[in-house]
């Protein structure tokens, strides 16, 4: 019998991408699709790629929690509300907002206002136990997302950032980490922005958000928890492409001394020779974006510059996939004692 789930904010890009994974997915019947102001419309008015006569459905905490599990894709702050609400019923929910992502002290200072739960917020050193938040990248955190019931998943960002960083952090110098990273307009929501108008975006190349940037803490936090040393402050700058989807990160620090070329490809190898949707290229080759459409995967590139003593990391993927939706579903496969590539593919649509 298939598992029963639901899909909170599915009206958003990545509620329709869960949506989209979920309906192909072997083992899971999505039994809510939950919106909030788009609550009674017709799904495909909305997302003609999804045709058929369902209608969103209102949201109804004492529906959601009979569930085998719950998806949020909503803001932080009803995630914050809903997510505590379920996990505390026992329902498992994966979180694709930053409600839960950072210990409480850190929320606090990236999003400017005191945590309201923080005995579910992560622990400051990374530890998991109790009723905690578990970060939900499974390539670094699987047994940690195994026990949880609440798992945060990771911002598209951080993931991309992270993947190409945390195998290679005991190499690196503290404080010398930069990290470019560009994302197509997707990322930003579905919401109505002067600054997403096609007129705006097409042939335009914007940064924004710098030197602040939310995901700014989260990077910084998990790198040095997952990665098993404080690697300082990261310096990130994000940038808005001219794209639906697709993300590329490339991140830059200093090697510490005697560290070599082939210290950086052993690391990745060693990381990630087992994982199903990471893919190391050889050093010179460089991911693309469009590669990885439709996909859960990522693709990772390290060179090493030995005049300046510098690494060059580049990861890509698809900010709704691996970077939101596919990523929460690689999570919910773990939860319910699945396979975890059920449903999910590495392998993106090219050209």
């Amino acid at each position: 019998m298939a598992h029963q789930v639901g899909i909170v904010g599915a009206s958003g890009y990545g509620g329709v991408e869960l949506l989209r994974l979920a309906d192909a997915h072997p083992a899971v019947d999505v039994a809510v699709i939950a919106a909030h102001a788009q609550a009674g419309q017709q799904v495909s008015a909305l997302f003609p790629n999804l045709p058929g006569p369902r209608t969103f459905d209102a949201i109804d905490v004492d529906q959601l929690a009979g569930l085998d599990l719950v998806f949020l894709a909503t803001p932080h702050a009803p995630a914050l509300e809903l997510g505590s609400a379920l996990a505390r019923r026992g329902t498992p929910v994966v979180d694709l907002s930053a409600a839960f992502r950072l210990p409480a002290e850190g929320f606090a200072r990236w999003y400017g206002e005191e945590h309201p739960e923080p005995t579910l917020a992560p622990a400051s050193d990374g530890t998991h136990g109790g009723e905690r938040a578990a970060y939900g990248l499974p390539e670094h955190t699987r047994a940690t997302v195994r026990g949880a019931r609440l798992v945060a998943n990771p911002g598209c960002y951080p993931t991309a950032a992270l993947v190409g960083l945390v195998p290679l952090a005991p190499l690196l110098q503290p404080g010398s980490v930069v990290i470019d990273a560009k994302s197509g307009t997707s990322g930003a929501g579905r919401g109505a922005a002067d600054s997403l108008h096609f007129s705006h975006v097409h042939g335009d190349l914007v940064a924004y958000g710098a030197p602040g940037h939310r995901h700014t803490g989260e990077i910084e936090h998990w790198l040095s928890v997952l990665g098993g040393r404080d690697l300082g402050p990261v310096s990130f700058t994000p940038h808005l492409v001219p794209m639906a989807r697709g993300l590329l990160a490339t991140s830059y620090a200093a090697l510490a001394p005697g560290v070599s070329a082939d210290d950086v490809r052993t690391a990745l190898d060693e990381a990630y020779a087992d994982e199903p949707f990471v893919a190391v290229l050889p050093p010179g080759t460089f991911p693309h974006t469009k590669a990885l459409a439709g996909s859960n995967g990522v693709q990772v590139s390290a060179v090493v510059d030995e005049r300046t003593g510098r690494v060059l990391v580049t990861a890509a993927e698809d900010n709704l996939g691996k970077g939101a939706a596919g990523q929460a579903v690689q999570n919910a496969n773990i939860l319910l004692g699945l396979d975890e590539t059920t449903g999910l593919t590495a392998i993106g649509m090219y050209p």
